[in-house]
């Protein structure tokens, strides 16, 4: 009977395992099918339901017999143990069989499960025929009740009648099984968005509700409509409902922002508080229980219980597997909170964001409170329950020793803890102020480069790029000291956490000894395994307080920001029914400063109030400088009032800006911009706002795309727009910034009547406007001058007074109109309206018309495995990969020295007075001070390795866009730039290294673990290999879909970023037309599909650990059966007792290794996104060596046209068809043509921004393509027609280089008539430039643009409509200047206004890419049919009305 007891224990436990490996593969072969598992909604049939019961009462029965025989015998037989086990085992499998239907044509319950039943029953009808053999002669039946054999009398009857349902089960009838797979096949038409939320308990546990998605992206690569949305309560509406209810408890006055987030989450934190308790609890089992396993090995009788080592290696198996389910459940919560409180706090700022005063904030600011304070404290959720676990683990682990080697031992080991916590801290608070001063030369050169890269191309045409580019290495090596100080700081922390055990253990043996404590190898391992996980807290103790005080300051950041007055200061007023005003404006003082304490007088000063009646038409005009734009934002509440009454709109209202706000996304999209569909009402805005024509160019229509800011937009269609948006949305009330400013004559003419005079009739309309030609219609005129209104009235009373503000400037206008003498004028052409095909000169951008061509992209993402050439590339970046070798060396040393002294101390113990004190301790003080000397090594070289890996990745970044050519930064939207530039290289520079080395050097000590395992019992290399292979496959498995995944949460973050954005460049129009509620939606929208991939990238890493721990739990557990069966004297005790303390860690350790192969891959593809962005295409060479030109070149400024072909892109069209001419040196020419004529392309032709396909440029006979750009571009000098100033001082605006002294700065200042301007503040050329110049009006930046194009004395110069924003009276002295100054130059002009080229020495007018007509200004106005004539005669049409009209 003995033999059949091993026997039958041995195929017990065959099944066990056969079952639990069933269990664990399950899940993958249904995705591996394609069957996704449906959770029945219909009651189990009978068969099914009497089969579960039956398991259920069987389990119950061998349960209670094994506690019997334990209370009874005090021991417990295998084979007893081994059939329960696996008993309830089966139960387990049954009950879920029966809860889930497989969508196969042959349900049933799982093979293995059957053959368990049929196995059990012939073993007990066997058993049955051998009682009855045994007891023929005296048949007593009474034998079969008997304690032994009760259980199994009990279970036949049950056994058999579970065989039948085995077959009667199976057949289901034909209505049934249609029923059935109809309701499967709903199942898989069904949303996949709740798999989640609707996922069992059992599923949850271990991610198999993932499957379906990773079934997905095995087969296909996946995209974001294949993940599901998240569940309900991470999603950013939800989130940001229950943070702001929270607020709101609180009555907000002194409201805690910290109390909000934790009363908005307290429920899942308390349920991962749980977690994280039993986990740590599990963790500790091993580390108390190891010395009774320990002795339990070293009893040298062959017959002690082997019940009762197999007993605890099961204890050892059930609580490794608690931690780990406890652990991977807990860190997904901890993200599951994370991605909560990030789309609530994205949410809050973000709607915070839209309701700011334009003084509040700055852009950069607001985007650091996304990017960086909103992601810390969303990190800090993985950190949260440190602040309790720490103090708890130090107590277990003290307790443990306590337990083992008495009260001396423990106080020691506490003392050395709080000693090594004391010395960490001082390291921890210097890397947290070395973080800081990352962070903030981080900030530094993002700051720079964010400005660099959206005004990249006026750098480029200035040839400042290289200066730039200096700029921001400068910036970055600032950045790289303090990353260096911080890695090497990093590296003595690192040293201490792998020192520390050593150190515990010297000192708590050396207490031991001094108190003449015995020591046991027992007593010693357990010790060891307890102090490995002193290593925790011990290490986790700084970077808690670390992350306590970031996170407190991100909190304090948020606040503040959220605690911010709102921007409105109007109230929307319900116009009373007797009333027929639509503004009251009120005496008071308005300014954009504030909070500066230097501040003197008020923007804007209102000093008697004004109303102004329905349907009015109002003008307001002014010098530049005056605050036109200022009093129309006072109007709309943008500017804060500092004294006075506020500004009351009785009426809906429409806001045109002056530098026009275009949305990414479609035409239509913009002009609609949330409004419904009226087509017969949206053509009709169309035609007004003459945009017909160019709908009709673009093969999508209205539904082209267009890119970030507009930049494959003109900036008369932008204009026009933006137009038709404010006149669209059928207001009460417009204002409108000087909308005609960026059109030509004829538009201007064309907008002017059909909108403001015809569309908007009877719509009150407050216009500020530079074109004193259009205020003849206005019933109410205001004059502004230093921000005050001077005058104010009707434009015939204005006129007559004889010393107004208004007089003088009309005077000023009449002048210009003066220089215009046209030969002949076409009164036909005067009186008709303007026509679609006529002129208008506006700038183009370097698409001058979008087609169907060009888009902006999605972001592509790279698809497959990252390749090797990445990781190849990243490991030898720094010393050609030579000290890669030395650091894996010094690990492997540490890895066999740390093993040796444990084994030593272990051996050493095992039998007393095997050796002495003395040399007890010396050895093991010499080989831990040996491996943590080799881990200084490592740690100290690896520190050296990142930092220059990091700076040779962002050199070759760097270098790589700021040669890359202006259509790249067309097509590439400045966030995408920025995305690697700041994540993806924060990623590079403190992250990678340490994951990719981490995951190296955890391999080596995996590996070590395992060699140590197999030299006690090398039986486990063989399960080593099973599970190694399905480790690699399940991680093969897994990688597919995750990497995909990683991928598109670095890719959706960009949106979120771009949106908030353009949302802040937008805020006020936004906040005019009443669409914070639609742009909010949308942001919502964005923050969920990060949310979504976000939640669904982590859940599958827990996915994998949670199958991948299973696997090496099993392979301990199989270490320890061998080692409790093994024959004693075949094993080394010390050996076995230190491969059971070094098992402990095996999960960990491996969780370790799959997290960071995970994360490696998806940490790597920052690396690859770089190297993208370090392969961009470069332009011409800056210097061509062999051909580069004379230093005085050009000397005579002559320019000739040979047969010009340019096109942008082979699949596109010509945009310049064989254009042949000569612009003579030293002479002036206008460039005039409509949209999309390529008068912009041949500027960029001019500056090799696009290079031509046919035909050259000769520049005083130099092929200017033979030549480097540096060369070429630094020899000419262009002004843009959008502004550009960068964020710093007049000084570094006006001489980014440093070249001129501020005498001469002085001067071009007052030629440009900004003198007086810039002395209005003491700081004077210091004073300071906000960000993209906001604090500067339109017109003062186009003249400091002006002054910069005149500080560099080129002696070609071109202008593209350089004064557009400027009022007449300073136009005309700008003119007279611009002659003065370019005497002796050749200047181009790209004009919209007839004054600036009707005195040039030639014209010449471009249409569709040739040439229309180049001539002499008095030669082509003889021509009465000629469009230059025709433009002309328009603008002294409408000019000669309003002059006459003065007379």
């Amino acid at each position: 009977m003995a033999v059949l007891d091993v026997l039958f224990g041995i195929a017990n436990v065959t099944f066990f395992y056969t079952i639990l490996i069933w269990v664990l593969v399950d899940s993958l072969r249904q995705s591996k099918l394609n069957n996704n598992i449906v959770y029945s909604k219909q009651w189990p049939t009978f068969f099914t339901t009497v089969t579960v019961l039956f398991n259920v009462v069987i389990s119950l029965l061998n349960m209670a017999f094994v506690f019997h025989e334990y209370t009874t015998q005090k021991t417990i037989g295998y084979n007893s143990f081994s059939l329960a086990l696996t008993w309830v085992l089966a139960t387990v499998v049954s009950f879920y069989s029966m809860r889930t239907t497989l969508r196969e044509n042959n349900k049933r319950f799982p093979l293995v499960l059957i053959l368990w039943w049929f196995f059990t029953t012939l073993t007990e009808i066997f058993l049955v025929c051998l009682e009855l053999v045994r007891n023929v002669e005296s048949v007593n039946w009474w034998v079969f009740l008997s304690e032994e054999n009760i259980v199994g009398t009990v279970s036949l009857p049950m056994l058999l009648l579970l065989c039948c349902n085995v077959f009667c089960g199976r057949e289901k009838s034909d209505v049934e099984e249609q029923l059935l797979q109809k309701e499967v096949e709903s199942s898989m038409e069904m949303n996949e968005q709740e798999a989640f939320t609707e996922a069992s308990t059992w599923s949850k546990v271990t991610f198999r509700w993932l499957n379906p998605i990773f079934h997905r992206g095995r087969v296909q690569k996946l995209e974001l409509g294949h993940i599901p949305s998240v569940p309900l309560p991470e999603t950013a509406e939800s989130a940001c409902s229950v943070l702001q209810e929270s607020l709101r408890k609180q009555k907000l006055e002194g409201a805690s922002l910290t109390k909000a987030i934790f009363h908005s989450v307290w429920k899942p934190l308390a349920f991962n508080a749980v977690l994280a308790g039993v986990n740590t609890i599990a963790s500790y089992i091993g580390p108390l229980l190891i010395s009774s396993f320990v002795n339990f090995l070293l009893e040298n009788d062959d017959s002690s219980s082997i019940q009762y080592g197999m007993v605890l290696a099961f204890i050892f198996f059930l609580s490794k597997t608690v931690e780990s389910l406890s652990q991977r459940q807990w860190y997904f919560g901890a993200q599951r909170i994370g991605i909560r409180v990030r789309s609530a706090l994205m949410t809050l700022v973000y709607s915070k964001s839209l309701l700011m005063k334009c003084a509040g904030p700055t852009h950069g600011k607001i985007i650091n409170l996304i990017n960086v304070d909103v992601e810390r404290i969303g990190d800090f959720c993985w950190y949260i329950h440190g602040i309790w676990l720490l103090p708890v683990q130090v107590i277990l682990a003290l307790v443990i020793l306590y337990i083992n080697l008495g009260s001396t031992a423990s106080f020691a080991a506490f003392a050395v803890t709080i000693f090594v916590m004391v010395c960490n801290t001082p390291l921890a608070n210097k890397q947290e102020n070395l973080h800081s001063k990352i962070m903030e030369a981080k900030d530094s050169r993002i700051k720079v480069t964010s400005e660099t890269m959206k005004n990249i191309r006026i750098l480029k045409m200035h040839s400042w790029e290289c200066s730039f580019l200096q700029k921001i290495l400068q910036l970055r090596d600032n950045e790289r000291r303090w990353l260096q100080r911080y890695l090497y700081t990093c590296s003595a922390i690192a040293t201490l956490f792998w020192a520390s055990p050593t150190l515990v253990s010297v000192v708590t043996f050396g207490a031991c000894i001094l108190v003449k404590t015995e020591l046991t190898a027992a007593k010693v391992l357990s010790a060891l395994a307890t102090f490995r996980i002193l290593q925790e807290p011990i290490y986790n103790l700084p970077e808690l307080i670390s992350m306590i005080t970031q996170t407190r300051v991100s909190v304090d950041r948020i606040q503040e920001f959220v605690k911010e007055d709102d921007q409105n200061q109007f109230m929307n007023r319900d116009p009373p029914k007797t009333s027929g005003f639509a503004i009251e404006i009120n005496p008071g003082e308005y300014s954009w400063e504030t909070n500066n304490q230097t501040f003197k007088k008020p923007t804007i000063q209102i000093i008697e109030k004004l109303m102004i009646k329905k349907g009015k038409k109002v003008a307001v005009c002014g010098s530049v400088g005056s605050g036109k734009s200022s009093l129309l934002c006072c109007m709309l509440g943008e500017v804060p009032l500092v004294s006075g009454a506020l500004t009351n709109i009785y009426g809906s209202k429409s806001y045109v800006a002056q530098s026009a706000w275009i949305q990414s996304g479609t035409i239509r999209k913009n002009i609609l911009f949330g409004k419904k569909m009226n087509r017969d009402f949206y053509e009709n805005v169309l035609e007004c706002c003459a945009l017909h024509q160019d709908i009709n160019l673009w093969s999508d229509g209205d539904l082209t795309l267009v890119e970030e800011r507009g930049i494959n937009l003109s900036g008369g269609q932008k204009q026009r727009i933006q137009l038709a948006r404010a006149v669209y949305n059928d207001s009460d009330i417009y204002f409108l910034d000087d909308p005609f400013s960026a059109v030509d004559a004829h538009t201007a003419t064309h907008l002017f009547k059909k909108c403001l005079l015809e569309l908007l009739y009877d719509k009150t309309v407050v216009y500020a406007t530079h074109q004193l030609e259009f205020l003849e219609a206005a019933d109410l005129i205001i004059v502004l001058k230093d921000g005050k209104i001077v005058e104010s009235g009707g434009y015939n009373d204005l006129i007559a007074r004889p010393n107004c503000e208004l007089v003088r400037q009309m005077a000023a206008h009449e002048e210009a109109v003066n220089h215009i003498n046209p030969c002949q004028e076409d009164d036909s052409v005067g009186s008709r309206p303007c026509q679609k095909n006529q002129i208008e000169a506006v700038e183009e951008n370097i698409q001058e018309t979008i087609m169907d061509w060009k888009r902006t992209k999605e972001e592509e993402a790279m698809t497959g495995r990252v390749k090797w050439s990445v990781y190849s590339t990243f490991v030898t970046s720094a010393y050609r990969g030579a000290l890669v070798p030395i650091i894996l060396l010094c690990q492997v040393l540490f890895q066999v020295l740390q093993m040796g002294s444990n084994y030593w101390i272990s051996w050493a113990t095992e039998e007393r007075g095997r050796v002495s004190n003395g040399e007890l301790m010396g050895t093991f003080i010499l080989l831990s001070g040996g491996s943590s000397i080799f881990i200084l090594g490592r740690t100290v070289l690896m520190a050296t390795v990142a930092v220059e890996t990091a700076q040779r990745l962002f050199h070759g970044m760097i270098s790589s866009l700021f040669r890359a050519p202006v259509s790249f930064f067309d097509a590439t939207p400045s966030s995408r730039i920025m995305s690697r530039s700041s994540t993806d290289q924060s990623t590079v520079d403190t992250d990678i290294p340490f994951r990719l080395a981490g995951l190296v050097f955890a391999l080596i000590q995996l590996l070590s673990i395992i060699i140590l395992m197999s030299q006690a019992a090398w039986q486990v290399i063989l399960l080593f290999f099973v599970v190694l292979a399905i480790s690699i496959w399940y991680q093969a498995y897994y990688i597919t879909t995750a990497r995909e995944l990683a991928r598109m949460v670095g890719i959706r973050k960009a949106p979120i970023l771009h949106h908030f954005s353009e949302s802040i460049a937008g805020a006020a129009t936004i906040r005019c037309f009443n669409q914070e509620q639609i742009f909010l939606t949308k942001k919502m929208a964005l923050i969920d599909d990060y949310s979504r991939v976000a939640f669904h990238n982590y859940a599958t890493m827990e996915w994998l650990s949670v199958r991948i721990n299973f696997l090496f739990n099993l392979v301990f557990y199989f270490v320890l059966v061998i080692l409790v069966t093994l024959p004693k004297s075949a094993i080394d005790p010390s050996l076995a007792g230190l491969v059971a303390t070094y098992g402990l860690n095996l999960n960990v350790l491996q969780a370790w290794v799959i997290w960071n192969l995970c994360n490696v891959e998806n940490k790597m593809i920052s690396v690859e996104r770089v190297l993208q962005f370090s392969n961009i295409p470069s332009e011409a060479p800056l210097i061509i060596e062999d051909c580069r030109p004379e230093p005085e070149w050009p000397g005579d400024g002559k320019i000739e046209l040979h047969n010009l072909h340019v096109q942008y892109d082979p699949a596109a069209p010509m945009v310049l068809k064989g254009v042949t001419c000569v612009f003579p040196g030293r002479k002036k020419i206008g460039v005039v043509g409509r949209t999309g004529s390529g008068k912009s392309t041949l500027v960029q032709a001019l500056f090799r921004v696009v290079e031509p396909l046919e035909g050259c440029i000769l520049i005083d006979g130099v092929d200017i393509s033979k030549i480097g750009l540096q060369d070429l571009r630094s020899k000419l000098g262009i002004i843009p027609q959008d502004p550009t100033l960068f964020l710093g001082t007049v000084r570094t605006n006006l001489d980014p280089l440093e070249q001129h002294t501020d005498q001469e700065l002085w001067e071009v200042l007052s030629k440009c008539h900004l003198a007086e301007i810039v002395k209005q503040d003491p700081r004077l050329l210091h004073a300071p430039v906000a960000e993209n110049g906001e604090n500067w009006s339109v017109g003062q930046r186009q003249l400091v643009c002006l002054a910069r194009l005149l500080l560099k004395k080129r002696k070609i110069l071109v202008l593209d409509e350089a004064t557009a924003s400027i009022d007449t009276a300073t136009d005309n002295l700008i003119q007279k200047t611009i002659r003065e100054e370019t005497s002796g130059c050749t200047v181009i002009t790209v004009a919209h206004r007839i004054p600036t080229v009707i005195d040039n020495d030639l014209v010449l007018v471009l249409d569709e890419g040739t040439i229309a007509e180049y001539d002499q200004p008095s030669q082509l106005l003889l021509n009465n049919s000629s469009s230059f004539s025709k433009l002309v005669s328009e603008f002294v049409r409408r000019s000669s009305q309003s002059n006459c009209h003065k007379g």
